[in-house]
């Protein structure tokens, strides 16, 4: 079993800035593709970013050049750098890992975290 555990979401202007860290458990996780979600009040669930086991990243149209996703795989941890925040960026951003690397942006997760909350005003 694998536990996602997010922190760093919080309330912010526009135009500011935030870091999002995900704790793995797994073991090798630079081995899967990870990724991040985000989930606004009353629309689906969306891929915004997610990086491959050999290092291609994704990005979702509206946050390239705003976001960056990085792994550190000595803490094991997964971040999501996100620069310009707008209005829109406001949801629940959860962290994902899938066994099996897709395609850009094709993620099934395998493992979710529970989520950490972003406002931007």
């Amino acid at each position: 079993h694998v536990q996602l555990v997010e922190s760093g979401g919080g309330s912010v202007q526009a135009g500011g800035s935030l870091t999002l860290a995900c704790k793995t458990s797994a073991r090798m996780f630079t081995s899967y593709c990870m990724g991040w979600f985000r989930q606004a009040p009353g629309k689906e669930r969306e891929q915004v970013a997610s990086i491959d086991s050999d290092g291609p990243t994704f990005y979702e149209d509206s946050v390239k050049g705003r976001f960056t996703i990085s792994r550190d795989s000595a803490r094991s941890t997964l971040y999501l750098q996100m620069n310009s925040l707008k209005p829109e960026d406001t949801a629940m951003y959860y962290c994902a890992l899938d066994f099996l690397c897709r395609g850009p942006g094709k993620m099934s997760p395998d493992y979710w975290g529970r989520g950490t909350q972003v406002t931007v005003s």
